[in-house]
């Protein structure tokens, strides 16, 4: 069977969304070191849900020609979905045996302030942000979609299925369920952030004439706000202290992000700035991260330094293209 050149560029075109696919899920657990190197095989488990995810968000915002705002709104509808309905860690009192909902727990909701905030932060930037950022960047059709009306529906099934398949797996090894009104209310979160990407998206992205500083200073910073963010629950004690230090970092970042974003002096250069600071936090926490398999220490941080090497390769070619493709 011969493949005709149409055919060869349909699928070079959509070879960047197979590399989101499996990026998502190896920054979202392998780089985290939350999943060790000796379980690389949870990746095919794992890729329907955060890659089908990931790929599907970018998709949809690329065929409507929102931008990054939408993005983040979309993958934050993204981690809701996911600690609300298929793992209900956001419910769980003692999701994983670890009762991370104890401090800061609001009653009436049967959530922890910090945990909320913590684990919905992850999804956001790290599971899904970062990975499209990063993948968009080697490519050159980052404003254009990469799949077809067939490709899009195969990610969307698998998306589907990851979500059962996850969801099914979690009720296996854990009896606890959500109240009808603990999901009704995932449900209503999910459709409200879906309205607001789209409300978003389609408001015109005004620039203003400015300079902003080297891709190199967002990059720093990037890495410090991110590092200072993840270790913000180890290092302060009280609960709700810790939830209000971690929005308070989120809010001046998004702010700053969203000022500078709009001068003329931003470029697709500093776009991978922060995200390839955001994905070095990733790379320096695996290290005293407990895995939530078991696996020998030593292999582990093996491990870990197998991911990180991978990370800082990914991130010089990525700026090597990005810089290759200037800001088209």
């Amino acid at each position: 069977m011969t493949i005709t050149a149409p055919q060869q560029t349909s699928v070079k075109r959509a070879l960047p969304a197979l590399g989101l696919f499996f990026l998502s899920p190896l920054v979202a657990e392998f780089l985290l070191g939350n999943i060790p190197i000796t379980a690389l095989f949870a990746l095919v488990g794992l890729a329907p849900l955060y890659g089908g995810g990931a790929v599907l968000i970018r998709e949809v915002v690329r065929r409507r020609g929102w931008g990054y705002p939408s993005v983040v709104i979309l993958a934050l509808a993204y981690g809701v979905l996911e600690e609300g309905i298929t793992t209900q860690s956001l419910f769980n009192p003692n999701y994983a045996g670890q009762r991370l909902l104890d401090p800061g727990h609001i009653g009436f909701l049967g959530m922890g302030a910090p945990w909320t905030v913590f684990v919905l932060g992850l999804h956001t930037i790290w599971s899904i942000t970062v990975p499209i950022v990063l993948v968009e960047s080697t490519s050159r059709r980052r404003r254009e979609p990469w799949l077809g009306k067939v490709g899009f529906s195969v990610y969307a099934a698998l998306f589907v299925v990851g979500i059962i398949a996850t969801t099914a797996i979690q009720l296996g090894t854990d009896s606890f369920v959500a109240s009808p009104a603990q999901f009704a209310g995932v449900v209503i979160a999910i459709v409200v952030l879906v309205f607001v990407a789209a409300r978003v998206g389609r408001r015109p992205q005004r620039r203003t004439t400015g300079t902003v500083p080297p891709a190199w200073v967002f990059a720093i910073a990037a890495l410090a706000l991110s590092s200072a963010w993840m270790v913000t629950s180890d290092l302060v004690k009280n609960a709700w202290l810790a939830a209000v230090v971690m929005l308070v970092i989120d809010a001046v970042a998004a702010t700053v992000l969203v000022y500078c974003s709009r001068r003329t002096g931003w470029t697709r250069m500093h776009t991978l700035a922060v995200a390839g600071g955001a994905l070095l936090t990733y790379a320096w926490h695996a290290f005293p991260e407990t895995p939530i398999f078991d696996a020998p220490r030593t292999a582990d941080l093996i491990g870990n330094a197998v991911f990180a090497l991978l990370a800082v390769a990914l991130l010089i070619s990525a700026t090597i293209r990005c810089d290759k493709f200037g800001d088209s």
